[in-house]
């Protein structure tokens, strides 16, 4: 018989098929990023269509991006039957939005970075980057950001 996404697969069949730890698989339904089903016996059941999910969630770890967005992304995908494909669609054009911003934030992270190497200033009143609206300077001059360090340690 061939399998269908509303097949109902036990923990340890999703654990196998997804490579995730039974207990990382709990975790994630406590977050409501899954859902199951209950057998009378109290055993959890997931629908093939859990598979998905959790190699989505898989993916996003590893891009970097926190388990809290993805479980307010998740919250646009209906619980009680399979994503469509416009429901996947749909939350796929709102994480593009998302790592768009964030690759222009990593871009001015590294363009501000490599403007500080290169910099050379020997003054924090100048930098833009740790001292910007020379915040520093009302504590009067000379290094603000490193720890003092007592004669007596030496």
């Amino acid at each position: 018989m061939k399998p269908t996404p509303t097949d109902l697969l036990t923990v340890g069949d999703v654990a196998r098929r997804t490579g995730v730890a039974v207990s990382a698989l709990h975790f994630y339904e406590r977050e409501g990023l899954i859902s199951s089903t209950r057998t009378s016996g109290g055993q959890r059941r997931f629908a093939r269509h859990v598979i998905r999910r959790v190699s989505v969630i898989q993916v996003a770890k590893r891009m970097g991006i926190p388990l809290a967005e993805v479980a307010e992304v998740f919250s646009e995908l209906p619980q009680d039957r399979m994503p469509s494909k416009t429901d996947w669609r749909r939350i796929g054009e709102r994480w593009r939005g998302r790592l768009e911003a964030r690759r222009k934030e990593i871009e001015r992270m590294e363009e501000e970075l490599v403007e500080c190497i290169g910099c050379g200033c020997v003054s924090l009143r100048s930098c833009r980057v740790l001292n910007p609206d020379d915040e520093l300077g009302v504590d009067g001059s000379g290094p603000r950001l490193l720890p003092a360090i007592d004669p007596e340690d030496d």
